[in-house]
């Protein structure tokens, strides 16, 4: 059987480190660099040849952590590795996954495309923005879920009055899950957005008063949706209000936001490095998922299934 090796790139170090320590390993060695013009340039300090490669990367901004991924499955694969599996706890360019208007790029397949022809062989990721966006790759498609963190961890809280929000009807179906397997109810936020990263919430469909609110989504970006989303609640009678975010993207002023909006916590997981910012907030908290991505990668290793991690939005 090959030989099991983990790699990772700069975006989220210490997550690599944190699933390598849950799988007993340490992290391959590595050399990347940028030379004076920003120009990327990776190699592998030890043999990986016939050896099934996991690299570790997560693709948000800046451009390039996509681009030093795709040198690293890149080098990998003329490196003469048996198989090598994209490890992409957040797939950045998600939302890009249609032609809402004319003359745009459908980004999404574009960065499917790209890590098919880099060499990729296999991708784990999680809580893709459109799960539809496993179809645009011609290669298996690992997608776990964050709910296999934030529900037991919500269930131990054991909130009173508890009902789930979806901020926008995209997210309906997770929070449906969330609701039937923590008993709460559900409630539908209905926003528009006049331009990009900007949400005005139009209509509340459901009851917020007197109840303890969790709002689960898949990102954060700037946090204009959320604070949106929290001040509406707020005014129809909302008690405590909780977020359960997956990706705390967190650009521009979205932490100034959560600090200054009346939600009391807000737990993200660390499948992107967590803005500077946030590291000493009250309002932030962060849940891993690196247990979760060592059993994906062990079990990948294997051929086992991985079915039972993908602790599916169900409802």
């Amino acid at each position: 059987m090959s030989e099991l090796k983990l790699f990772s790139g700069r975006s989220n170090r210490q997550l690599a480190e944190d699933i390598a320590n849950h799988l007993a390993m340490k992290l391959g060695a590595l050399e990347i660099k940028n030379f004076s013009d920003g120009e990327i340039w990776v190699k592998y300090s030890e043999n990986i040849r016939g050896s099934d490669v996991f690299v570790i990367q997560s693709t948000n901004p800046p451009s390039d952590n996509l681009m030093e991924l795709l040198i690293l499955i890149d080098a990998a694969k003329r490196a003469s590795a048996r198989r090598v599996t994209a490890v992409i706890p957040y797939f950045g360019y998600g939302r890009q996954d249609r032609k809402d208007q004319p003359r745009v790029s459908i980004t999404a397949k574009l960065v499917a495309n790209l890590l098919v022809h880099a060499g990729t062989d296999r991708v784990i990721t999680m809580d893709l923005h459109a799960p539809q966006i496993q179809g645009f790759f011609d290669i298996p498609v690992d997608h776990l879920y964050s709910s296999a963190v934030f529900v037991p961890f919500f269930k131990r809280k054991k909130i009173p009055s508890l009902t789930v929000v979806s901020p926008d009807v995209g997210g309906i179906k997770m929070a449906r899950a969330y609701a039937k397997r923590l008993g709460g109810d559900l409630i539908l936020i209905d926003k528009r957005r006049p331009v990009p990263n900007e949400a005005e919430v139009l209509n509340i469909i459901g009851d917020a008063k007197a109840r303890n609110i969790l709002i689960v989504d898949d990102m954060i970006d700037t946090a204009g949706t959320f604070a949106s989303a929290v001040k509406a609640l707020k005014e129809e009678g909302a008690e405590e209000i909780f977020g359960a975010c997956t990706h705390p993207l967190l650009s521009g002023k979205a932490v100034e936001r959560v600090m200054q909006s009346a939600v009391t916590t807000v737990y993200v997981t660390d499948s992107v490095a967590l803005n500077s910012k946030c590291k000493n907030s009250i309002k932030v908290e962060v849940l891993s998922v690196a247990a979760l991505f060592a059993d994906a990668i062990k079990r990948g290793f294997k051929n086992q299934s991985i079915s039972s991690l993908f602790d599916v939005d169900k409802g």
